[in-house]
């Protein structure tokens, strides 16, 4: 009897050790492996845990710049409560380090120089964020299902979602003379338009709208004169401001900005920032194309 409780033990640990294949993905430093499904995972930036959320997994700890509410309410609502790593340019190492993470998912771009501390702490997985685009989101997105042993439900969310996007951009497709479409920040230090290889623009490609910035430059974010605009001059002008002050207040007593097409035919229409710029994933893409839709809908 003890025998036979002894094999069953050896074969239901066999199928365990089994059940974990031991992925492996290229990752921003080369290849990324982990020895064991990760179950108390910190995330760096906001896109990761849209991922994780899709499949239904809950970070122990975000960095979530000290603002719960910084979030998306679908998001957040999937999620558990998690501990604050404070801002995501330069979150608390002390803060990781007190939840023994036995993963760490961080942005290239933001983390890179940080990562041999955080590799201390915990297998540390860099990948693309800030700065992504829409398909490069996407990329990230099944590369962390692989990771968290959740392939089968990811490839099946991102299945779900292409077909989402489709619908939308069938139907925008059907409506007539949109015009082109153009999202941009302010604040009180200024406007930065986003450009086709930003998350936001390469959303709206992918959503059938062709950008009204004709000049293809690398960089997402783009600094904006009144000039620029002008010279962009989209027919529709999507605003996330940040403060109750901006740029914009002061170029509005420019007689050139009244010639703004948007200006124009009242459609500069304010969003928000942080569905359309801070929370990308797929959640955050359907919520944009929602908000296009709402929006462009007479």
């Amino acid at each position: 009897m003890l025998f036979r409780s002894l094999l069953i033990c050896a074969f239901s640990l066999l199928l365990s050790v089994s059940a974990w294949a031991y992925p492996s993905i290229q990752d921003e430093r080369g290849i990324f492996t982990l020895s064991a499904e990760p179950k108390r995972i910190v995330v760096l930036e906001l896109s990761f845990v849209d991922a994780l959320a899709v499949v239904g997994i809950s970070p122990v700890g975000i960095a979530d710049d000290n603002d719960p509410n910084i979030l998306l309410p679908d998001v957040k609502a999937r999620l558990n409560p998690w501990t604050s790593l404070g801002m995501r340019s330069q979150p608390s190492m002390e803060n990781i380090a007190d939840l023994h993470p036995d993963l760490i998912i961080a942005d290239f771009e933001r983390h890179a120089a940080a990562y041999d501390s955080l590799a201390r702490i915990a297998p540390t997985l860099l990948l693309k964020s800030r700065g992504e685009t829409y398909k490069e989101n996407l990329e990230a997105a099944a590369k962390i299902g692989v990771i968290v042993n959740k392939n089968a439900e990811m490839q099946q969310r991102i299945k779900q979602h292409r077909a989402i996007m489709a619908a939308y951009r069938q139907s925008f497709a059907e409506k007539k003379d949109l015009g082109s479409v153009q999202f941009a920040i302010a604040s009180a230090r200024g406007m930065w338009l986003h450009g086709p290889n930003s998350y936001a623009g390469s959303v709206l490609t992918e959503l059938g709208f062709i950008s009204p910035i004709k000049e293809q430059l690398d960089t997402p974010y783009i600094p904006a004169s009144l000039e620029l605009l002008l010279q962009v001059n989209p027919d529709w002008l999507l605003m996330g401001v940040y403060g109750d002050k901006t740029v914009l207040d002061d170029w509005r007593s420019v007689p050139l900005f009244q010639l703004l097409t948007a200006v124009r035919k009242q459609q500069e229409i304010k969003v928000s920032p942080e569905l359309w710029s801070l929370n990308r994933g797929m959640m955050a893409a359907e919520g944009i194309a929602q908000d296009l839709d709402r929006i462009l809908s007479p």
